[in-house]
């Protein structure tokens, strides 16, 4: 019996993807969907999004963009695919942003509090990362997942960099 638990522990967060291509509603399209009108970073701001980092660009290459934050929402520990902890923008000509993706993040130490002994975070099926801590994020550690939603990454659509999104016109004041 003890067996067979652990058996189904492991094969079903494996099968769950697959619920989710069945039903034909795919976390991407769900994100796509909640965040349409946040294309226009003034949409976001009004409505109480903050920066939370500069552009975040990868070690070697490619980059994830400039993360902006609800703060509440990660405080709250609850991961909702129509409602996203981040908003991803790429910096772009004349100090604008073009919203490439999303980032879904829960902090460790809620997610154990609320889920105690329990699975990894999932989201529609797709785990979420660990980021331990220390981090360069200076941050505890964490949960997450990007999605890009807006950008086609060719290094996959849960990946943490995008080789198509750069800081290059990041803003330097």
């Amino acid at each position: 019996m003890k067996f067979l638990k652990r058996l189904i522990a492991i094969v079903l967060p494996l099968a769950a993807p697959l619920v989710v291509m069945a039903s034909g509603s795919s976390l991407v399209d769900k994100v796509r969907a909640a965040t349409d009108h946040f294309k226009d970073i003034n949409v976001a701001l009004s409505q109480g999004w903050v920066q939370g980092t500069p552009c975040v660009s990868g070690p070697n290459s490619g980059a994830m963009g400039v993360h902006f934050v609800k703060p509440e929402r990660i405080a709250e520990g609850l991961l909702s695919a129509e409602q996203p902890e981040a908003l991803i923008y790429e910096p772009v000509e004349e100090g604008r942003f073009r919203l490439v993706g999303v980032e879904f993040i829960v902090l460790d130490k809620i997610w154990q509090s609320q889920h105690p002994g329990g699975s990894p975070p999932a989201l529609d099926g797709n785990l979420l990362n660990l980021v331990t801590a220390p981090n360069r994020y200076g941050l505890p550690a964490f949960w997450e997942i990007h999605v890009w939603a807006w950008e086609d990454n060719p290094n996959g659509t849960f990946a943490d960099l995008s080789s198509r999104v750069t800081c290059s016109r990041q803003p330097t004041t």
